[in-house]
């Protein structure tokens, strides 16, 4: 299965998140047999960070977007687990800070931004700007209605400097929110997830699919692609967004560095020393 195929939102393409499957996994595919392909990715995920890191001249930006209870820690505690923290950092976005809201709405963004030879998740992200401000009139319409080229531009001069942008909006239905919030209240383990803002932000779906929406159609380039991922089977959840990053990272052709040293010098010196003892 193609999942970058499948799930890549093409530039310009409108989308309608009503007319996406959430609970979709394919036919045919059992858990056992993804859960397989799912260990045999992460560790290529953990090779492929490996060689970036030592290759140290591109970077890769992870975007993971979606609603309450969407998944974003779960995707970032089962697929990117496996990375080295050395070269693996995860950023989330609250409420801006007071420091944060007196720069322009992409200053926190930017300066969190992966560093050659890192791996950067946002958890949530830029994106906030032309969702929840949005929704709730934070901002007027003539202001955020711009961000989406603001947002263009930026991510566009994040690929000029070497990195590579994912962006994943992990869908789930009314539904599927509303089991996993009875799961958080049920689990004393998943208490402290809870928040009033779980239940308060349920009336504005709709106006959240639009604006969802709106994103997505705008800002899915050829620089940094959209994926929509159903997300209703965390494991099925997993498996392509795994897929797609892995099939985008070996598109990079890394090589590790030549070494630095005279590995033949280097060798004469180990060989004198193992017969010192």
């Amino acid at each position: 299965m193609d999942c970058t195929k499948l799930f890549r939102v093409k530039p310009g393409e409108n989308i309608d998140l009503d007319d996406i499957d959430a609970d979709f996994k394919p036919e045919g595919l059992s858990r056992d047999e993804a859960e397989a392909e799912f260990a045999n990715l992460t560790e290529k995920l953990r090779d492929l960070q490996h060689l970036m890191y030592a290759e140290d001249s591109r970077s890769l930006l992870i975007v993971l977007q979606g609603r309450d209870a969407a998944g974003k820690d779960g995707t970032i505690r089962h697929v990117f687990g496996p990375m080295n923290p050395q070269g693996c950092r995860v950023t989330s976005f609250k409420v801006p800070s007071k420091i944060e809201s007196a720069h322009d709405f992409l200053w926190r963004c930017h300066i969190a931004a992966p560093k050659r030879g890192m791996v950067r998740i946002f958890n949530r992200s830029h994106y906030e700007d032309v969702l929840v401000v949005r929704v709730h009139d934070l901002v007027p319409k003539t202001v955020w209605s711009k961000r989406y080229d603001h947002i263009n531009a930026f991510e566009r001069l994040l690929a000029d400097n070497g990195t590579m942008i994912l962006k994943f909006y992990l869908h789930i239905d009314r539904e599927e929110q509303l089991e996993r919030f009875k799961k958080r209240m049920d689990n004393p383990k998943k208490n402290w997830k809870i928040s009033d803002a779980d239940y308060s932000e349920r009336p504005y779906w709709d106006a959240y699919t639009k604006a969802f929406e709106d994103a997505i159609s705008n800002c899915s380039t050829d620089d940094a692609p959209w994926f929509v991922i159903p997300g209703n089977h965390k494991w099925f959840r997993n498996l392509a967004i795994a897929d797609i990053v892995v099939e985008a990272m070996e598109g990079l052709k890394m090589r590790y560095p030549k070494p630095s040293v005279d590995m033949d010098e280097i060798r004469r010196m180990y060989h004198e020393a193992d017969e010192a003892g």
